[in-house]
């Protein structure tokens, strides 16, 4: 193949990184727009008493100014979800309840930030402060509700505000407490992941104003712009027709852009104003109004024979959801789906627990899905029952793992009639390929490098999805140009993973022209077919095989014209190299295009493909941490990390091993850096790149990565995802590590050096007694 599993630089990357013009604020070129602010709540739960904006709307240049008076009572949800949304739809606009410390209380719009900002402070407010649920372990038939009526959801999801629920779930798999009840050994612990933010180059942002036809225009950085014309439409009551989205280059997401958090208040002050608005989210408010990771407890209980065999898997789940329900249900159901399937071998598996509401910072979508933290929770447990039983914990995996071609009820695609089978696994070649990277048989279980330095060994494995089974389609078009170039159109969101280039390469592979011949467009709704997003590490796999069947269905029908061009029979005619032949005739695609420009053929082709797939084939990442630690201090840093890959076939090495990369360091973050903090009263108190930490270059040393491919029969070119399952191994490896170089396993992200430290003395001084 010429383009298909080369390394090709992404298309538009030197141009991104000479600055030139690609992203929403780049491309507002209205000066005249209002800027909106929004007045928030100091508050983690109050009701509204009374709002006086008096002297704001008095003042010069301030244009409007909304409260909860003003606005529709329509309840809906941001998620950016297929409809009908599995999330609870208790937001409004406005609402005279607000319910953590940021929630909106006001919308004002001004000529100017400064004018904006002076007018947010003159509106008084009286707000009954009550008493908020802030505990995740105490919100559960709590006194203190966080919403105190039941609000509507598409079907039936557990939800239960009377108890401060917002969905729940239970599913068993054989009889997990007889198979507990005969095991040799049993594991049970409890693990704590924190919230973690999505800490992307670009705030949230939109623009907006009424074109020439009088319909809305909204221009956004985000990643699902179908979904936000569905959810402006209902919103504001106006029809999608009547919606006009534009969609520029984002400025990184990691799937906090899957929540439509911003566009509805531009948006509605155009509406009332019928003038140009614009919001520019400030990193405060992104840290703080926006969606982050969901904080999670999991129990775990492991059951085995002393052989390693496991017979028993049981993870009960509390999920944070903050204030609002958004990805609340998908999040928490993911935790199981994403690790049950993983240890299919065992006879009996449950997964079971909450999504819980609390008065804090709304959490959403966040690359891994709730696979991430289920990972932690179950590879933790699994490298624990590893050392119960002392058996290396590789050869415990490579024991237990699902192997190819084998069954379970939990993979996507699974129905109470049939299991689903795994098409496509190399992950215990990835686990024997990783040993050897790291060095295991030599370094395992750890290495003393001075009198208080030692390095600790650590792994653990994961899986993920490719697109979501059963319900999110994508579209491709592809046309012929005049003159013979192509443009492909798509609405997937290219937000730096290189989305653009892939699609670029599967459509010029197929097509047989350079790939300058093709160009991709993903910008205007008007005129990009339909696709649901980029989310659930759908773009290779879902989009990339609607471009695929697109190029296909257009090769097809320039075959068809080149025969009537030509007057030959259609099955005469091949298409090689951008050149159409039969027998001794031929026509190249610049001159066919000619041809169907002009009057003897008068015709435009498009090739068009859909995809959605009735399952969602799992990638695997084999992880493997080298973690010097510091035992006079505690501080841990990672030194060497190992992650071996199966994506299926790798479309383009460069993009995919950048992806790999960038989400190890995420999950280093995770590990050992990134600590959302809120203070008594729920304030967030790491609203700034001041207080909240992520990973810098200097705080890791290598990172390794290989790709051992499989095949995945459903996949463009047996391709798999990649984008999410990249950062799940590093905080259950990291936490290996240290558990090997301190004696000290530490079951709560992130490991600070504190922690390490104090657990370390702690233990010494036990020995010592």
């Amino acid at each position: 193949m010429k383009y298909v599993g080369k390394g090709i630089p992404k298309i538009d990357g030197l141009a991104l990184v000479k600055g030139k013009p690609a992203y929403t604020s780049d491309l507002d070129i209205n000066d005249n727009a209002l800027i909106v602010k929004i007045l928030r709540s100091p508050h983690a739960k109050a009701r509204i008493i009374g709002i006086d904006a008096s002297t704001a709307l008095a003042m010069t240049g301030v244009e409007c100014v909304l409260t909860h008076e003003d606005v529709p009572k329509t309840r809906f949800t941001l998620a950016g979800q297929s409809f009908p949304e599995p999330s609870p739809y208790d937001r409004r606009i406005l609402d005279d309840r607000v319910r953590y410390v940021g929630d909106e209380v006001a919308i004002v719009a001004a000529v100017d930030e400064a004018t904006a900002m002076e007018a947010l402070a003159t509106i008084k407010v009286d707000y009954q402060v009550e008493t908020p649920a802030l505990d995740l372990n105490e919100a559960i038939d709590s006194e203190h509700l966080v919403h105190d009526y039941e609000v509507h959801t598409n079907f039936p999801i557990g939800h239960d505000a009377t108890r401060n629920i917002a969905a729940s779930h239970y599913s068993e798999q054989g009889d997990v407490e007889a198979e507990l009840a005969a095991s040799d050994v049993v594991v049970e612990e409890i693990y704590n992941t924190q919230a973690q933010a999505h800490a992307m180059m670009e705030t949230y942002r939109a623009t907006t104003s009424l074109d020439v036809n009088g319909r809305l225009q909204v221009m956004s950085s985000t990643q699902i712009p179908y979904h936000v014309r569905r959810h402006l439409s209902r919103i504001l009551d106006i029809p999608k027709s009547r919606i006009k989205i534009l969609k520029p280059r984002l400025g990184g997401g990691f799937g906090g852009k899957q929540t439509a958090s911003v566009e509805l208040f531009p948006a509605i002050v155009t509406m009332k104003t019928g003038k140009p608005a614009k919001i520019v989210y400030t990193r405060p408010e992104t840290f703080a109004c926006a969606t982050s990771r969901h904080a999670m407890q999991l129990k775990v209980r492991l059951g085995a024979d002393r052989d390693g065999t496991i017979r028993a898997v049981d993870i009960y789940c509390l999920s944070d959801t903050g204030a609002y329900g958004e990805h609340a249900p998908t999040v928490f159901w993911v935790v199981g789906q994403k690790t049950l399937p993983l240890y299919g071998k065992a006879k009996s598996c449950r997964y079971h627990g909450h999504a819980v509401y609390t008065n804090k910072s709304p959490a959403g979508a966040l690359r891994g899905y709730g696979a991430t933290q289920g990972t932690f929770a179950l590879e933790s447990a699994i490298n624990q029952l590893a050392a119960e039983l002392d058996i290396d914990p590789a050869e415990l995996r490579l024991k237990n793992l699902l192997n190819e071609g084998e069954s379970h009820p939990e993979l996507c695609g699974s129905s109470p009639e049939k299991n689903a089978t795994l098409a496509s696994s190399s992950l215990h070649r990835c686990i024997k390929r990783g040993r050897e990277l790291i060095g295991w048989p030599k370094n395992y279980s750890a290495v003393k490098i001075s009198e208080n330095k030692v390095r600790g060994y650590g792994m653990s494995v994961t899986m993920q999805g490719s697109g979501i089974s059963g319900i999110d389609t994508a579209s491709a078009l592809i046309k012929l140009n005049e003159d013979g170039f192509f443009t492909l159109s798509h609405s997937a969101s290219d937000m730096g993973q290189g989305s653009d280039t892939v699609l670029n390469q599967i459509a010029a592979e197929i097509l047989e022209v350079e790939m300058e011949q093709v160009v991709v467009t993903s910008f205007d709704l008007d005129t990009s077919p339909y696709d649901p997003g980029a989310y659930a590490s759908s773009g290779a796999y879902v989009t990339g095989h609607a471009t695929l069947l697109a190029a296909h269905d257009l090769v097809r029908q320039m075959c068809e014209s080149a025969a009537k061009a030509l007057n030959v029979t259609i099955d005469s005619v091949e298409y090689a190299g951008g050149v159409l032949t039969s027998d001794n005739k031929s026509m190249t695609i610049s001159e066919l295009a000619a041809h169907l420009c002009s009057q003897g053929g008068m015709d435009i082709l498009v090739g068009k493909g859909t995809f959605g797939s009735e399952t969602s084939p799992p990638p695997f990442i084999a992880g493997f941490a080298e973690v010097e630690v510091d035992l006079e201090t505690g501080k841990s840093m990672v030194t060497d990390y190992v992650a071996v890959v199966d994506c299926g076939k790798v479309l383009n090495e460069n993009l995919a091993r950048i992806q790999v990369e960038g989400g190890v360091v995420m999950g280093i973050g995770m590990g050992l850096y990134e600590d959302v903090r809120f203070s008594s009263k729920g304030r967030l108190a790491t609203a700034s790149f001041m207080e909240y930490r992520i990973p810098s270059r200097e705080d890791f040393g290598r990172i390794r990565v290989e790709f051992e491919e499989s095949h995945e029969p459903t996949g463009p070119y047996g391709a798999k995802s990649i984008g999410e399952v990249v950062c799940n191994t590093p905080p259950p490896a990291i936490a290996h590590a240290i558990a090997n170089a301190t004696g000290q396993w530490h079951r709560k992200l992130p490991i600070l050096a504190e922690d390490v430290l104090l657990a370390y003395i702690r233990k010494r001084e036990t020995e010592h007694e």
